[in-house]
């Protein structure tokens, strides 16, 4: 027979208590041996030692050494105390992700046999391991945010700075490594259609990784900027102790008035050089035989322009034929499109416009210009025709459509 799941939880609860108050009742002493290495024994019973063993509250490592903390009971009390010297974040992602996988198969085992208190029970654990999680990547952005303030906010040493940004930037790629292995995918197939499931482990548990990502970038932004500021710092305190020990070297040392001085140092002279800007002065009648001198002085151009020949002149009129013969197809075009408007929507074919009109033009160059006059309108007046090709393929084994004419009419 199981046991009665309300006494299971009554005697889980009663002992609960009794170690919080065994933490309360001794807390005098647990903190003594917090600060130091061991805890005194001088306030402690005999039967309030061996009730702390029993609950693994305190332990002892051997025989003949003293009695210390437990381990989780020192990180809980550097976590309440954010005692960033001795906190220890644990982000163990893949471990939880492997309970969580073990509780939801529970969770379905627990609702397809109907036993509905096991299934809330499985649900009431994976709500308290998904905020233990989000608790733990929380705690550990607030510790780095702690050391910003703290051990790298106020480290004297440019060594120590740099040590402290490096074990920052480790912590938060180790963090980004543990957000890494949460594979959304894998929980949707998880979960499937179970709403209170999906809300927990999709929905939820999504948003509050976005809020973490978002919280790391803001971190390491705070960083590289703390570390760029501190080295502004750096560098001008350098300067400064230059100075001040070159004073004690030459107590004699009077600075120079650098404004009245020809010559600056470089080291002082760090201002750009001004170009005097220079004008013709035409209204000026005594500097009008230098102006032309200058002029007569000015270098020739390179490349005279070549004489045109009869060659040149042929070539320039062929040129023109072409262009104007160009113009005159694009016209005719134009006129076709704009007879097919007149028609109010009628198709139009444009070998039969081509005949009925008496143009000379080829229907290859005609077709191919029809085409290429309704490609290059815009996408606006292009939806206002419609353009249909009848055309038919080369043979049965070539892919190449031979067009025969062109159809246009307005949409």
């Amino acid at each position: 027979m199981s046991a009665d799941p309300h006494a299971l939880e009554s005697r889980l609860v009663s002992t609960g208590v009794e170690r919080l108050a065994l933490l309360g009742k001794h807390a005098e002493a647990l903190m003594a041996g917090y600060a130091r290495e061991e805890v005194p024994l001088e306030g402690l019973s005999t039967t309030a030692l061996n009730r702390l063993l029993a609950a693994r509250i305190l332990w002892r490592p051997d025989e003949q050494g003293g009695v210390k903390l437990a381990p989780k009971v020192r990180e809980l009390i550097a976590e309440m105390l954010a005692d960033e010297t001795r906190r220890h974040v644990n982000a163990d992602v893949a471990e939880t992700l492997e309970l969580l996988r073990s509780l939801v198969q529970s969770y379905r085992e627990a609702r397809d046999a109907g036993e509905y208190w096991r299934q809330e029970q499985q649900l009431l654990r994976l709500r308290q391991e998904v905020d233990d999680l989000n608790g733990r990547f929380a705690d550990a952005i607030d510790s780095l945010w702690r050391r910003l303030n703290s051990d790298f906010g106020f480290v004297s040493r440019l060594g120590d700075k740099i040590r402290e940004n490096e074990r920052a930037q480790k912590q938060i790629e180790r963090l980004l490594d543990g957000l890494s292995l949460i594979d959304f995918d894998e929980l949707i197939d998880l979960v499937g259609s179970d709403g209170a499931l999906r809300k927990l482990l999709v929905s939820g548990l999504q948003q509050q990784l976005t809020q973490h990502f978002t919280s790391l970038r803001e971190v390491q932004r705070r960083l590289v900027e703390l570390m760029a500021r501190f080295r502004q710092q750096q560098a001008r305190s350098r300067l400064v102790a230059g100075m001040a020990g070159f004073l004690r070297e030459h107590p004699g040392f009077v600075p120079g008035n650098y404004a009245m001085r020809g010559e600056v140092p470089g080291l002082v002279n760090r201002a750009a050089p001004l170009h005097a800007a220079g004008a013709l002065a035409l209204d000026h009648d005594a500097d009008a035989r230098t102006l032309t001198e200058l002029l007569h002085r000015l270098p020739r151009p390179a490349h005279r322009p070549e004489p045109v020949t009869a060659a040149g002149a042929a070539a320039l009129q062929d040129d023109t034929l072409v262009a104007a013969r160009q113009q005159a197809l694009k016209e005719d075009v134009e006129r076709f499109y704009l007879g097919v408007v007149d028609l109010g929507g009628e198709p139009r074919s444009a070998l039969e416009y081509l005949e009925a009109a008496g143009h000379d033009w080829s229907p290859e160059i005609w077709l191919f210009q029809v085409i290429a006059e309704y490609q290059g309108l815009p996408r606006s007046e292009q939806r206002a025709f419609r353009l249909r090709q009848q055309e038919s393929q080369a043979g049965p084994f070539n892919q190449l459509y031979l067009i025969h004419d062109v159809v246009l009419q307005l949409a």
